[in-house]
């Protein structure tokens, strides 16, 4: 698809206004005689008005703010069109419902204490169950299908029910059951880019070949303790990240774990940082506890700045079932930052991080320890 961006004007200019303005993200403009029938003049320029409009949905959807109409920011101008109410949901595996009315559904199931999973606006087979167990408690006929019904009763029980954060219980209850050792945990480990996209090439490196040989040392270093790992995608090919995030749920990993170099317009532009699935209607609990975690230990084993862990509706971190993070280990367009991306020491250091926040994910808070002093042994091999 053609990207749109301040200074362009055309036919899907105006439909972004349109949508914007129908979300309340714009004015609406006041007609004036004649109008009818007709956009008004100017609406299929993309001005200065409509790039502050679009930066401030893309912030408001967990999305890069970088006023451009890409992939991610029309599907989400697409999905913030349903209401609750506005079409009959229910499970199809080849082609699921996606919108804000699933994720409102979701959000509502959720308060309520039915296990939905997480609230990412997709009616999957884990909310299709929770509207059968809510329909069997409610007496109807337990379809998972959110018609009128249904959606009655939600309404009216809407208020009885406020508050406290379900899934988070859950997802820590999962980890205590499960225990602090690292054996046969599974981890899928995606280095950005790949194949003919290079990612970022500035001051003699690129992103793709960084990130490949920084996936290698991750790689070895977990298998070194015991852990299990795949690569969701070979050096020469660039899946999307829908298929990325499919490859790793049909593996059945524990963890995700992404990796990237940033870039920007500005060389001051410095530091690392780490994102986690999250977006007004709920977060990955996990994922946000291990991108916190990895956070903490890159900075603290490094001089690296600390740009801090955000939630980002980014479809790799939507689409796993896993809990999953993305990692921003630098900016190559920094001079700074590029020298120690070009470092093998750098990148071992990284992988270090990476596994001992794996480890301290599952560790009981009685034996977990302070960040940047954990150690995870190596597992004998051989005779």
């Amino acid at each position: 698809m053609k990207l749109l961006r301040l200074g362009d004007r055309g036919p899907g200019v105006a439909d972004v206004r349109a949508a914007l303005t129908h979300l309340s993200f714009l004015p609406a403009a006041p007609r004036q005689p004649g109008d009818e029938g007709s956009e008004r003049p100017g609406a299929d320029l993309f001005d200065e008005s409509l790039d502050r409009a679009v930066r401030a949905f893309q912030q408001s959807r967990g999305l890069s703010v970088d006023g451009i109409i890409g992939p991610d920011t029309t599907r989400a101008l697409d999905e913030a069109r349903h209401r609750l109410g506005d079409r009959l949901l229910y499970y199809v595996a080849s082609r699921p419902f996606v919108g804000d009315d699933v994720a409102a559904l979701q959000t509502r199931l959720s308060s309520m204490g039915f296990d939905i999973g997480r609230s990412d606006g997709i009616f999957g087979p884990r909310t299709e169950a929770a509207v059968r167990d809510f329909q069997r408690n409610r007496g109807l006929e337990p379809d998972g299908r959110c018609g009128p019904q249904t959606l009655s009763e939600l309404k009216r029980l809407e208020r009885t029910v406020t508050g406290g954060r379900p899934d988070v219980l859950r997802e820590s209850t999962r980890l205590l059951v499960r225990g602090p050792s690292l054996l046969g945990t599974v981890v899928a480990i995606d280095a950005g880019h790949g194949g003919e996209d290079a990612g970022a090439v500035v001051h003699g490196l690129n992103e793709r070949d960084v990130m490949a040989d920084l996936a290698s040392r991750l790689e070895a270093r977990l298998r070194s303790s015991g852990l299990e790992t795949f690569r969701v995608h070979a050096d020469d090919e660039a899946p999307d990240d829908a298929e990325r995030a499919r490859r790793a749920n049909e593996r059945g990993a524990d963890v995700l774990i992404s990796l990237h170099a940033d870039a920007s317009d500005s060389p001051k532009a410095e530091g690392v940082s780490c994102y986690y699935f999250g977006n007004a209607h709920g977060s990955s609990a996990v994922g946000e506890r291990l991108a916190m975690l990895i956070q903490k230990e890159l900075v603290s084993r490094t001089d690296m700045l600390d740009c801090w862990t955000h939630p980002k509706t980014w479809e790799l971190l939507r689409r796993t079932a896993m809990p999953a993070v993305r990692i921003e280990v630098g900016y190559l367009t920094n001079p700074r930052d590029a020298a120690t991306l070009g470092s093998a020491d750098y990148r071992a250091t990284i992988a270090e991080a990476v596994l001992t926040a794996i480890q301290r994910l599952y560790l009981p808070p009685e034996q977990d320890a302070p960040t940047g002093q954990l150690r995870v042994p190596r597992v004998a091999t051989g005779p």
